[in-house]
């Protein structure tokens, strides 16, 4: 990886982890999901990124790609994956799930958003493929 695609993959994280904080400061846990998807990709874009939502990415298996109804709940400056839940308690299954997008889509950094928590330090996994 070059140096200048992780300082601006860095950049973009930084705002992604500032914008969670800010949107969970301002609704609280305890809502759906689909919520805070919206709510951090407006603060995002607010800041200047281009942020995509619901992402479709293809699976290549084998020499066929198949559109297997992956989606990545948010794309930010077309370099860092965002998976957003508001669930009791992230399980492995969550982890593996971001690891397996990054892969997938070939990125290198992702985060783990769980908003149902007290404190949304609580709720954040940053990954790296």
């Amino acid at each position: 990886m070059s140096l200048d695609k992780s300082i601006d993959e860095e950049r973009i994280g930084n705002a992604v982890l500032a914008a969670a904080i800010r949107v969970h400061s301002a609704l609280g846990p305890g809502l759906l999901e689909g919520v805070y998807e919206a709510c951090l990709a407006h603060e995002l874009t607010q800041l200047g990124f281009e942020v995509q939502k619901q992402v479709s990415v293809p699976i290549v298996y084998g020499d066929v790609k198949l559109e297997a109804g992956l989606r990545l709940d948010l794309l930010v400056g077309q370099k860092v994956v965002v998976e957003v839940k508001s669930v009791e308690k992230l399980l492995p299954v969550h982890l593996a799930q971001v690891m397996t997008y990054l892969k997938i889509s070939r990125h290198g950094l992702g985060f783990l958003l769980n908003f149902n928590v007290v404190h949304m330090k609580d709720g954040i996994k940053r990954v790296v493929a």
